[in-house]
């Protein structure tokens, strides 16, 4: 399969892809004996490709290692003239070309990926395929929420090289644990430029005491203590493609979390009876008096109190419906009938039961039958 002879020489562990277009631009790349141009492809497996006389050799092998670098030790491979402090490649015993998945800053500690697999280290390292990173982050003071939602949305910054000023990608800033004198920040970021945290820490107040890279993607330390490292697994590998729990996974996603942070979108609450009582969480819906909230009752009715013969007699539960009184209410009975009082013949003669009907008189009545 033909792929293009930049990203075979990267697998070829011969630079960056970056140096390798260089290469071929100033004509020191061939192709089966011919000078190539940038963007032509070639089949590793096909074709013979040379850099400088030499012909590459692709390693069968990748190698993924998880480091954790420690201070004072640079990432490159070659420092200024006279920098005679450790290199990360000190504390790995091996002779092949490999790539970091993410340099740090001599000052900053934590997780390095090296690899010779040039487009795994491509795709962990370009802003556009939004793998994310995650620092654990002690600056000085407390900060604010307004700074912090400043430095979520981005801050406007100068870059060291060129000196032309950009605005950083939003990112997500958590405090972890904050006090007076530091604060403990989780930053979770898809771009970073050289020593950006430091610098937009420095801007808004707050300068960095220290800083860890914890993850990238859900890659973490672990138990690597600093100048240790491991070789990755299947699952390593799955885990550091994968992005942050708590990170966006959008720039727009961003910019709505950092909004929502802020507290001028906070909506006020709404006083209830509840709330000015110091309740926990207050009612939906505004408090209404009703006759049992009158008489410190815990649970108010829903519908206003509508008294009684019952209630006016000081009884708990009032009925639904107002009293209507019959014969036997007015003598005294407790239960009174449903229906009111007809008089019968039986009654009239201090029957205990009336009949359902009037009496009517017929011929056996009438003769005393």
């Amino acid at each position: 399969m033909k792929e293009r002879v930049q990203k075979l020489m990267a697998q070829a562990s011969v630079g960056s892809r970056r140096a390798c277009e260089e290469m071929i631009q100033q004509g020191r790349v061939k192709v089966n004996g011919k000078v190539i141009h940038p963007g032509d492809q070639a089949d590793p497996r096909l074709d013979v490709i040379e850099v400088d006389g030499t012909k590459l050799a692709f390693p069968d092998e990748k190698i993924y290692i998880a480091f954790n670098k420690p201070r004072h030790v640079l990432s490159t491979d070659e420092p200024h003239e006279g920098d005679n402090r450790r290199k990360v490649r000190d504390f790995i015993p091996m002779e092949t070309h490999l790539f970091s998945a993410g340099r740090l800053d001599a000052d900053s500690e934590g997780l390095m990926v090296l690899t010779n697999d040039g487009d795994l280290a491509n795709k962990l390292t370009h802003p556009r395929f939004r793998h994310t990173k995650t620092y654990k982050v002690v600056v000085s003071g407390l900060p604010t929420q307004a700074v912090l939602n400043l430095w979520q949305k981005g801050v406007t910054i100068e870059d060291e090289e060129t000196g032309e000023s950009y605005q950083t990608a939003p990112c997500t800033v958590i405090i972890v644990e904050g006090g007076s004198k530091e604060t403990t920040l989780r930053i979770i970021m898809t771009e970073g430029k050289k020593r950006q945290i430091r610098r937009v820490a420095s801007i808004l107040g707050h300068p960095v005491r220290s800083l860890i890279r914890t993850h990238i993607g859900r890659l973490g330390l672990g138990t690597l203590r600093p100048g240790e490292y491991r070789e990755l697994g299947a699952g390593d590998l799955a885990a550091l493609r994968r992005l942050a729990e708590d990170a966006p996974s959008s720039k727009r996603q961003m910019r709505k979390m950092a909004l929502e942070a802020s507290d001028a979108r906070r909506k006020p609450a709404r006083s209830t009876r509840d709330s000015a009582e110091g309740g926990d969480k207050p009612r939906r819906k505004p408090f209404r008096p009703t006759r049992d909230s009158a008489e410190s009752g815990d649970k108010p009715r829903r519908k206003p109190f509508r008294p009684t013969r019952d209630s006016a007699e000081g009884d708990d539960k009032p009925r639904r419906k107002p009293f209507r009184p019959t014969r036997d209410s007015a003598e005294g009975d407790d239960k009174p009938r449903r229906k009111p009082f007809r008089p019968t013949r039986d009654s009239a003669e201090g029957g205990d039961k009336p009949r359902s009907k009037p009496f009517r008189p017929t011929r056996d009545s009438a003769e005393g039958g």
